[in-house]
């Protein structure tokens, strides 16, 4: 698939839950989300039946992701049946990782080939505040599942927010060098009803540099994230800033909800909805929404916000 302006898109994100096991800060309101019924959601049939659609037009990447993947009761047969189609090179997943001590080597025996983990700081006492109660103990045993299970990648994400995490950045940074993982860091974005965060919460990406001034830029790219190398780093340091230096003009990607609705842009109102379609119902669907992809997103800042219309657990982390 090729859009209107020459960006091949060959990557799916599919959201298998809107539903979490924590409650993250920048990402889902503090009672949770009204639970929609079954018959409201994407079967497993049918997340495998738009995964094909999308093959057959050319997408040759998934990344399963939530709300929390892993709590999933079907999250292996999900992943194993992904993998499995042909024209799918890549199947790779997003959590939170409390769940991968569990599940970790499992995904891996299902054919899941990366793993990126979100974890935004070091602090316990931190983290159990952004996550509104998570135990961050769990999660960097999560992580060291991960690294035991054979993943081809591990990926560490951090969402950068001013105030809160920007003092932990060499702490962060530094993983790379005690682990085989790359840490990213990702600016903050204003997602609708996103009440909780005032302007000095909204730093670039370039804040990381000016933390780490021993970084050295790499010429290799890791889709959108711009790489440096720390001396001694076992991985990479990425910076991802979709508010100070949007990167729309690489974007490969559609995304699809656990209720159904492919979104040619994270931060766009579009949405067209496949739940109930036939497999060409679903091709035509995806070749209409690669055709209402954007050149670029609008501009997203402290008093800007996503024009996306959901939190990011309803779309798809």
């Amino acid at each position: 698939m090729i859009d209107a302006y020459g960006r091949k898109i060959t990557y799916l994100r599919l959201s298998v839950t809107e539903l979490c096991n924590l409650r993250c800060r920048y990402c889902m309101p503090a009672e949770g989300i009204c639970k929609k019924r079954h018959d409201q959601m994407l079967t497993e049939d049918e997340m495998i039946l738009a995964v094909q659609a999308a093959a057959s037009l050319g997408v040759n990447k998934v990344r399963v992701t939530g709300g929390e993947p892993l709590i999933k009761p079907n999250i292996l047969s999900i992943c194993r049946r992904v993998a499995q189609q042909p024209q799918i090179r890549e199947t790779d997943i997003t959590t939170n990782g409390l769940r991968l001590n569990e599940l970790a080597k499992p995904l891996r025996d299902a054919g899941v080939k990366r793993v990126n983990i979100s974890l935004d700081t070091l602090n316990r006492d931190k983290y159990a505040y952004m996550t509104r109660g998570g135990d961050l103990a769990e999660a960097l045993r999560g992580i060291e599942a991960a690294l035991n299970a054979g993943f081809d990648k591990v990926k560490l994400n951090a969402v950068l927010i001013g105030g809160f995490n920007d003092d932990e950045i060499p702490a962060l940074a530094g993983l790379t060098k005690r682990w085989p993982v790359d840490v990213r860091f990702i600016e903050l974005m204003p997602m609708p009803g996103d009440t909780l965060f005032g302007e000095q919460a909204y730093i670039p990406a370039s804040r990381v540099l000016e933390e780490l001034p021993d970084a050295i830029p790499e010429e290799n790219h890791d889709g959108v994230a711009r790489m440096y190398r720390l001396p001694g780093g076992q991985g990479f340091v990425g910076l991802i800033s979709p508010l100070s230096n949007h990167f729309c003009a690489e974007c490969s990607r559609l995304r699809l909800t656990a209720d159904g609705f492919i979104k040619p842009c994270l931060h766009s109102r579009e949405e067209l909805c496949i739940k109930g379609l036939d497999l060409d119902g679903m091709i035509e669907m995806m070749r209409r929404a690669v055709s209402l992809k954007p050149r670029q997103h609008e501009a997203l800042s402290a008093t800007e916000q996503s024009r996306a219309q959901r939190t990011m657990n309803q779309i798809g982390g």
